[in-house]
């Protein structure tokens, strides 16, 4: 029985988490998607999950959002820049 209700809160933790992780990647998808129109670029799936990744990485890791927003920001910025050299 100890086991169960072990195994029902892993669960729900693990359920919470993936819903947290989609909803901040949800917002953080259409904010960098709505900033590179903006900044009139062609929008680039691949490099909005990069960034979005890194952002809540970074998040989950400084609880900062403006510093997450900030690092990400830049790493993203190199990689545009290092394609546009190639």
């Amino acid at each position: 029985m100890n086991l169960m209700i072990l195994f029902n809160s892993i669960n729900s933790y693990y359920l919470a988490q993936t819903k947290q992780n989609s909803i901040i990647k949800l917002f953080c998808l259409q904010s960098v998607k709505e900033e590179m129109i903006k900044a009139e670029m062609v929008y680039s799936e691949e490099i909005a999950n990069e960034t979005c990744s890194c952002y809540y990485e970074e998040f989950t890791q400084t609880a900062s959002h403006q510093d997450a927003k900030t690092k990400c920001k830049l790493e993203t910025q190199e990689i545009i820049n290092n394609n546009r050299r190639i």
